[in-house]
């Protein structure tokens, strides 16, 4: 409004009030600044209202998405099966084997001598099956 007024001089206002003073008239005059009063009002409460709600949804709206939240999710989604990964390349570079006891790896049983009531001239049998077998 204020613009407005710069660009209009003192003798062009008076000249403005003079006709809206010889159109309206002096009795309708206040009722026209009334109006015009609560028309100024009322557009600029509509005018704040709006904005309030603008910033509301712009809150609301910021809120739904929560992008820094969205972004650590999904950060940490994929973080942990790179992680997983990272401790088995890890565990493979740094492998240790087991000891080893001196115990051999092929550990077969000991032919089993069976006696028979034979004479003693006669041949022993000899097998090569295990305890548990013969039980």
């Amino acid at each position: 409004m204020l613009l407005f007024l710069n660009d209009i001089a003192g003798s062009e206002v008076l000249l403005i009030l003079v006709f809206i003073l010889i159109f309206f008239g002096s009795k309708s005059i206040p009722s026209i600044a009334k109006t015009f009063g609560k028309t100024i009002y009322q557009v600029r409460q509509a005018s704040s209202e709006l904005q309030n709600e603008i910033k509301k949804s712009g809150l609301d709206i910021k809120k739904d998405l929560n992008i820094r939240e969205q972004i650590q999710d999904l950060t940490e989604d994929i973080q942990r099966p790179l992680d997983q990964q990272m401790v088995e390349m890890e565990n493979i570079v740094n492998y240790n084997p087991p000891a080893k006891n001196n115990i051999p790896e092929n550990i077969t049983p000991s032919p089993k001598i069976e006696k028979t009531s034979a004479p003693k001239d006669e041949e022993v049998k000899v097998s090569n099956s295990s305890p548990k077998e013969d039980k």
